[in-house]
């Protein structure tokens, strides 16, 4: 945690004056930073009723690799622009605690997790921060705590939570940037921080997920804060997750959905009814809103994702009590042979798949 704040203060050594008080307890512990006042940069005033996103955590690792981004025509133009100019209103960033990772060594850091926030928000974009918790990808197979953590005691972990979470909000509102959605974890449909965050354990769950609500609250009660479970088609999974959270009285304000019909070895239209009725039960079950924060198709199927994306779009915009708040397309720039990952939305040619279309 000490390589954190010592990055976030030389980021923005004249606005961070940071104090942290322990826990007093696992059940009901307090930690209330000193928060200087900030001037707060204008945010760019256009609102939009349906949110049209992208999770582009590779974009800055892809440009310092020398990587070009070219439009239809093929005139050179930011990858930002590109997907602006295919309906895209929303960016989703991930954020590692100290990536350490061989590939991504030094992305998705909290001062370049900032740096990305202001450049998409000064192109009129939302803003989605998803904190991973890890100092590399955490996801249904893997939960694993930053190393900077690893022999933390359950107490220090909450403390953990806290104060990553209100450090890199904070920082974000330093350079003006104040996040419409949180992400409390991602893709936890066992838990966060294994093994003290697992769903074996629930109640230090919900303990966990209440540190990242209540820093998120410290910095803007406004931003949303999203739970986020895997296969968004399959019902009983949400249900089992969802009820535990009710009993352990989790606070969050959106279910968080992924969307891989690739990954279950099924054709989207042989799931995306299921995806739909899961939807419509989490609003009604939970009075929740909800958001597909992940989705992807085959870059190699143009047509077969599009109509996926449709889709998917279909289904959120009728869920009901208008809860459905928008579609997240996972790295759509990550281009196959850069990458490596079968669901991007890109050409060999550098140029966006006409699959975006669909968010136009």
């Amino acid at each position: 945690m000490k390589k954190i704040l010592v990055r976030l203060r030389l980021t923005f050594i004249a606005l961070m004056t940071l104090t942290t008080s322990s826990c007093s307890n696992a059940q009901n512990s307090e930690i209330t930073p000193t928060v200087p006042t900030v001037a707060t940069i204008p945010t760019n005033p256009a609102t939009f009723a349906f949110s049209k996103g992208a999770d582009v955590g590779w974009l800055p690792q892809m440009e310092a690799t020398g990587y070009k981004f070219y439009d239809t025509d093929g005139s050179e133009k930011d990858c930002l622009q590109l997907l602006k100019d295919r309906g895209i209103n929303t960016i989703r960033l991930r954020v590692w605690v100290n990536p350490s990772n061989d590939k991504a060594s030094g992305h998705c850091s909290p001062a370049e997790t900032v740096k990305m926030a202001v450049r998409a928000q000064k192109m009129g974009m939302r803003i989605m921060i998803d904190f991973h918790y890890s100092d590399s990808w955490a996801d249904p197979g893997k939960q694993t705590k930053p190393a900077a953590w690893a022999k933390h005691s359950f107490l220090e972990l909450l403390n953990d939570v806290y104060q990553h979470t209100f450090d890199v909000l904070y920082a974000l509102k330093s350079a003006g940037v104040t996040p419409e959605w949180v992400q409390v974890g991602n893709e936890i449909p066992g838990g966060m921080l294994w093994p003290e965050g697992s769903t074996s354990n629930w109640t230090q769950l919900a303990q966990l997920l209440n540190r990242g609500y209540e820093a998120t609250k410290a910095i803007n009660p406004s931003i949303k804060v999203i739970i986020h479970v895997d296969e968004g088609n399959n019902n009983a999974r949400f249900r089992t997750f969802f009820d535990n959270a009710k009993v352990n009285n989790v606070k969050y304000d959106v279910i968080g959905l992924s969307y891989y019909p690739y990954w279950i070895k099924s054709d989207y239209t042989k799931t995306i009814a299921d995806l739909a009725n899961n939807l419509n039960d989490m609003v009604s079950r939970y009075d929740k809103e909800v958001m597909v924060v992940e989705v992807g198709g085959d870059y190699t199927l143009v047509q077969n994702t599009r109509d996926m994306l449709v889709a998917v779009i279909d289904a959120i915009k009728k869920a009901p009590n208008n809860k459905g708040l928008g579609v997240i397309y996972w790295e759509p720039e990550g281009e196959k042979s850069w990458s490596g990952y079968q669901l991007n939305a890109w050409q060999s040619d550098g140029k966006p798949s006409s699959a975006l279309d669909a968010f136009k």
